[in-house]
């Protein structure tokens, strides 16, 4: 399995203790401040509509979201924010890509920096690792709640790329640009995905053993815990088997 996916099944676990601590909700009104710059009618405003979604599924009080939109749209006064890429390396040789907003870019790039190299990691110039990943529409689907072919068809049809098969998911690979199309097939013919958003793909991945394997998701943690990071994007893989030692491991 790859990097993302794990990584996938992981935030999933966390997203509720998330919740609790208010991290995923200062995450997503960043992201409908940011997007509402570009206008404030989620209809003519794709990315804008994708962070209303998110912001219901993680129940962010309607109040709540509308004032960030009105921030971002400029109805209302509000903090600058700045979007841009950090890139490194991880433990094992990892190339990690960081999507970053920020109001104060010296102060984040030095904490970033800082979380790297306490974590087994080291910063990177621009352009170091970004030439790894794609921009890509992302659909993740359970096995059980769509049979393949369906699938594939269904698919297809709406403008996706491909359907890779793993042992417990379909992930459905878009362009960023028929994302929305291919999610909206999905869900008119009631399928559920566990995971939808366009998000940056590795080309190639590193397999991790055990101990590199600790040192990553521990690395992707804390970069995920820092407030200005938005995503975390890394082109670990990991074993089934090395991964239910890890949590074995942090369990106990």
């Amino acid at each position: 399995m790859g990097g993302h996916s794990h990584w996938a099944t992981i935030k999933r676990h966390k997203s509720a203790q998330d919740a609790k601590r208010g991290k995923i909700f200062t995450k997503i009104i960043r992201e409908l401040t940011i997007a509402a710059r570009t206008g404030g009618d989620p209809d003519a405003n794709p990315r804008l509509r994708l962070a209303m979604a998110k912001a219901k599924e993680a129940n962010l009080a309607g109040d709540t979201m509308k004032k960030a939109i009105q921030r971002g749209s400029g109805e209302l006064p509000g903090v600058t924010y700045e979007e841009y890429s950090l890139e490194g390396y991880g433990p094992g040789g990892t190339a990690v890509l960081l999507e970053i907003t920020s109001d104060n870019r010296n102060r984040t790039v030095a904490e970033i920096r800082n979380l790297f190299t306490k974590n087994h990691g080291n910063m990177a110039e621009a352009g170091a690792v970004a030439w790894q990943f794609q921009k890509k529409g992302l659909l993740t689907i359970e096995k059980g709640k769509v049979d393949e072919d369906t699938l594939l068809s269904l698919a297809l049809e709406a403008g996706a790329e491909d359907v890779k098969v793993g042992d417990k998911s379909f992930e459905v690979l878009t362009s960023p640009h028929d994302f929305e199309a291919v999610k909206k097939a999905l869900v008119d013919a009631k399928i559920e995905t566990v995971l939808a958003e366009v998000t940056y793909i590795p080309q190639n991945t590193i397999r991790l053993d055990e101990k590199h394997a600790e040192q990553m998701l521990k690395l992707m943690e804390v970069m995920d815990e820092h407030d200005d990071v938005q995503k975390v994007h890394a082109n670990f893989d990991i074993s089934d088997e090395v991964m239910e030692k890890v949590a074995a491991a942090a369990a106990g």
